[in-house]
């Protein structure tokens, strides 16, 4: 399995796997409050079985080349991620996407995973544009987008329903010219 370190002592970037169910389970289970207020991912992983199903259809995503999840490790805990939510490799499109526990909030770590993440689809996989979307109440992820270098391109309002509120979705991206223009 590959590793990559995120800069920080201890802290690693690492695919997660549907035999890592349990762990992810607990992970969830200490975040869900945060992790739940904007995405539906609280909700999705309520239990091991949805658990392993939504790590399987991850693990599906990649064999298929259409999708990809990682998680993000603080001295051997799981203590977020950040995945290809989307991914059309011949189209040359991915969407990213991200979530923290708080007990790893503020660390700067989603930004140097989806760094790590992005500079992967675009030189391995030959992805042209890479999109980032949140809701514009999530000051914090739309914080990562503009880090990222990313530009906000506008809103989708009122597009997501999530726990019977509909929210304006801000839509952000970087083009791989810019992307390495700005590595440079």
């Amino acid at each position: 399995m590959w590793v990559r370190s995120l800069g920080e002592e201890g802290a690693e970037l690492r695919p997660l796997e549907p035999w890592q169910a349990e762990e992810f389970l607990a992970h969830m289970d200490r975040g869900r409050a945060l992790v739940g207020e904007y995405i539906g991912l609280a909700d999705a992983v309520a239990d091991l079985e949805s658990s392993r199903a939504l790590l399987q259809s991850y693990a599906d995503k990649a064999a298929a080349d259409t999708g990809r999840i990682y998680g993000i490790w603080c001295d051997g805990t799981l203590v977020g991620g950040v995945l290809f939510r989307t991914m059309d490799v011949a189209q040359g499109n991915a969407e990213v996407g991200c979530w923290l526990e708080p007990s790893a909030v503020g660390r700067g770590l989603v930004t140097q995973a989806a760094r790590a993440i992005i500079d992967w689809a675009i030189e391995e996989r030959g992805i042209h544009r890479v999109e980032w979307r949140a809701a514009t109440a999530n000051t914090a992820s739309i914080a990562v987008a503009s880090r990222l270098g990313m530009t906000r391109e506008g809103v989708l309002r009122e597009s997501t329903p999530h726990r019977g509120t509909r929210y304006d979705i801000e839509i952000w991206s970087v083009l791989a010219p810019e992307w390495r223009a700005a590595r440079r």
